[in-house]
Order: C-alpha cells, then structure tokens, then sequence
C-alpha cells in the first residue's frame, strides 16, 4: 500500500493544477488518471476561452472562481511558459432589440467583478472586427477574454508539480474508497493507496467519486458540444472570441482563433445518455455552421481540417461543487466543473490546496520551484535560432510533422519529460505533430518509431491514445504468417 497526505483524483486542468499547487507544501502528494495519459477528458476538448466573467450568474462559484482565476492566468502561464494572448471577447447582438440584453450582461458582469465592460455599437464593432456579419449591430466588449491551449496548459501544471514531487499514475482508474481510522483507502488500477486527504477531480465521473463515499449526492449530466477546426490561413479572420448574445434558441455558437492560429467554430450543446460518446454527427456539425454563418456569413468549408467533440460535466445543481463533502471528513470535491472550469482552475487549485494544507497544518516547501520551461519550438524559432538547435541536437533538423513543422528533437523530449508522452495522441497533445492540414497522414508512421525507440516497445504496441487503439497489427515482412 502506497502511503501518502494527499491523493488526487483526475488528470485535467483542475486536477493537474491542484497537484501543482499542492507541491507548494510540505506533503506526499499522487495523482491517479484513468485513461493512458493525463488530460484525455473534457481538457483536452473545449473552446480554449479564458473567459471574462460576465456571463455566471452572480453568487455562483462558477462566478467567484472564473473572475478569480482569470487574474491568475497570466502569471500562470509566464511561470509555465505557456503561450496566452488576451484577445478580448465579444457577445454580438444582430438586432436592435438585442442591445438592452448587451447592457444586462454588462451589468451582470459588473456584480461578479469584471473590470473594463463596455457596449460598442455597429461601428466600433466593424473597425474591430471587419470580417463580421453585416447583420451585427452591437457588442458586450470584454477587455479580459483571452485564448490559451488548454492542453499545453494541463500538461506543463502537470509536468511542474511532477518536478516538485507529485507522483503521476496512469491508467489506475479508481475502484473503491473506503474510510479508513484515519484516512482514505483508495483502490485503484494502480494498486491501493492510503491518504489523509483525497481530492475528487474526476470531470464526467467527479458525481460516481463523490457518491462513493458522501450521502449529500450529485448528478453528472453529460453534454456534448462539436466543433469545426479551419486551416491556419485564416488566422486573421478574426481578432476577438465572437460569441452570440443568448436568445432563446441558446447561447449561439463561437467564432474563435486559437493560440496556434487556427479559427475554432462551436460548440453545439446535447444532453446524452453516456459519457463516453465523442463522436461527432451530420446533425450537430450542421447546427454548428448554421449559427456559426450569423457570425461569419461564409465560412470556406474547403478549408476545415478536422472536426470533433468534447463532453461537458454538466451538474444538476448548475455550478461547481467545490470543497470538503459534509458528511465526509478530508474528502475534497471539484466536481461538476463545466465552463467556465478552465479559466477557474488555478482559483480552484489554489483554494484546495490552501485548504487541504490548513487541515494537515503543513508548511510551504522551501524547495518548491514554479517555473518551467516549455519545450522549444522549430516552428517559432528564427533562422539563428535554428542553426543553434541543430548545432546543440542534430535532432532539431529532422522535421517530422511537414504541417506543423515539428522536429523529431521535440518528439522525443515530449517522451522523457516528467510524465511525458506514451501514445501517438500523447505526441500530438504536446507538440502539435498531426494537428496540421493533413491530420497526421504524413507523421503518424515515424511517431509511431520514435515511440516504439524511446520507450522500448514493439511499435505493434504503440497506441492511437492507449487501451486497444492499436495503430498495426501486424509485419508483412516477418517470417512466418506475416500480418495477422
């Protein structure tokens, strides 16, 4: 049995975040995740919004803990060496009878602390946005809106807190909590564990964690939202994350450029039944150009490169469970968090671990280091800066992804780092090789070597994102059968 003070439960943004807020403190810390890697769930499939704060209803914790965390990022993300651009927001009315709606956001934004709120009209929306429908008439500016990734996110808070101390366990889904004499007996895929504290970030299954062990029950609704992703050319489209002004058809669908210079269009929002159901349907992806055309009126559909779908782990109390469950001493909850969940993460890592640390009364690591250093980038380097790299790692001058132009150098570092990469999808999370024009049709085949080099496996084991999504199944030039 694995002994420690405090075990956390989920690999996304808010787990991983927590563990690195934890490793300020003086205590043994883990992290359990159920799938292959970290960030498999709703992180790594969202709109990429660090969002002002205007639109929770005011008094939520939802609304505490997005303007909260939205002062947070930036320091965050310096410490993290994370790319974040504070591109503003906008919610676009395309009618006149829109603009007192405009003006009841602001001041809903304004109850929950949002700084620097204004209503702009037609041609003050124009200058800035040039590109957008004739039809739009008016805009809620918010000066705080920004873009960030999301997975890059999760996996440097991730990679800092392993750096610090956190232990990271992979493919342990949790079977059992029990109550101990005085801590938590947790079992898990990756054996059982003993903890003082546990901290319930599970995402889609936080409701399954929490009712394990607390009578105050909860209820994860899962919702599905898909997205269109469009090709770097149009980078400069769009300057802001242009949402729609809420009608009672829903909240519209976003127009967004990412922090890697594609245009994000979604996401659609349906209730299902199962948590597990990405796919993507004719049905959704046609709603999502649908309403997305209010925004850009002719959206160059030869131009997407990829579409796909997150789940959302929609609570039935409509806001983010956050704290000790009242029924179960040293049982942490941050269950439920939906959006605005990435934008309150470090709020929430935060206040977690400052009231985790309280109760064990333990005191702040003197040796707790928050920088990182993320893994340098071909593709943003200049021409010196190249000759340089290659100088010091010949690697840097094997280009693997022609799309995103990613060195077989980058590709292996993102392997050896503190919990570093093991499926191709791994690879792509923290690199971008396969997320350009093609799609990994050209760089799948010398990932999957490089994979099967650095981590001493058959590349017939070499997984899509773990489990059975295996990418071969067999050598055509093996003696004997051949491929099976």
């Amino acid at each position: 049995m694995v002994m420690l003070d405090v075990l956390i439960i989920g690999g996304g943004v808010v787990g991983c975040t927590t563990a690195r807020m934890l490793a300020g403190y003086q205590l043994k810390t883990a992290l359990l995740e159920k799938a292959s890697d970290i960030c498999e769930g709703q992180s790594k499939a969202n709109t990429a919004i660090v969002h002002g704060g205007y639109d929770a209803k005011p008094g939520t914790m939802k609304a505490k803990y997005n303007v909260m965390g939205n002062g947070m990022f930036q320091k965050m993300c310096s410490e993290l060496d994370v790319p974040l651009k504070w591109n503003t927001s906008l919610v676009v009315a395309f009618s006149e009878d829109g603009i007192p709606k405009l003006e009841e956001l602001k001041h809903q934004g304004e109850r929950n602390g949002v700084p620097n709120l204004s209503v702009i009209g037609r041609e003050e929306l124009r200058k800035r946005e040039p590109n957008i429908s004739p039809a739009a008439c008016a805009a809620l500016l918010v000066e705080t809106g920004g873009i960030v990734c999301p997975y890059e996110l999760t996996v440097a808070n991730a990679e800092n807190a392993a750096e610090n101390g956190v232990r990271f366990y992979r493919n342990a889904p949790v079977t059992g909590i029990q109550k101990g004499e005085d801590c938590w007996i947790v079992q898990s895929g990756a054996g059982t564990f003993s903890a003082k504290a546990v901290v319930n970030c599970a995402g889609l299954y936080s409701d399954e964690i929490n009712n394990m062990v607390s009578e105050d029950k909860i209820r994860i609704l899962p919702r599905r939202g898909e997205y269109y992703i469009l090709d770097k050319k149009y980078a400069d489209v769009f300057h802001a994350s242009v949402f729609q002004l809420p009608t009672k058809m829903g909240k519209g669908i976003l127009v967004t450029p990412t922090v890697d210079g594609t245009i994000l269009i979604g996401p659609t929002a349906e209730d299902l039944d199962v948590r597990d159901d990405t796919r993507t349907t004719s049905e959704g992806l046609a709603k999502a150009i649908r309403f997305g055309s209010l925004t850009w009126e002719h959206i160059p559909m030869r131009d997407v490169i990829t579409t796909f779908s997150g789940i959302r782990a929609h609570c039935d109390r409509d806001d983010f469970v956050l704290g000790e469950a009242p029924d179960a001493p040293m049982f942490f909850n941050a269950a439920g968090v939906e959006s605005p969940g990435l934008t309150s993460s470090p709020a929430i890592g935060r206040y977690l671990a400052e009231l985790i640390a309280e109760k064990l009364h333990a005191k702040g690591n003197p040796n707790y280091n928050p920088i990182r250093k993320g893994i340098p980038k071909f593709r943003e380097m200049t021409n010196e800066e190249r000759a340089r790299a290659i100088a010091s790692n010949p690697d840097y001058a094997k280009v693997v992804c022609r799309c995103e132009t990613v060195t077989e150098a980058e590709i292996r570092e993102a392997i050896r780092r503190p919990v570093g990469a093991r499926t191709v999808d791994g690879i792509k999370r923290r690199t971008r090789a396969g997320m350009g024009r093609c799609q990994a049709g050209f760089c799948t085949p010398r990932t999957v070597e490089i994979l099967s080099e650095e981590l001493h496996i058959s590349p017939l084991e070499v997984t899509k994102f773990g489990g059975n999504s295996k990418l071969l199944s067999g050598n055509l030039f093996e003696k004997g059968d051949g491929a099976e």
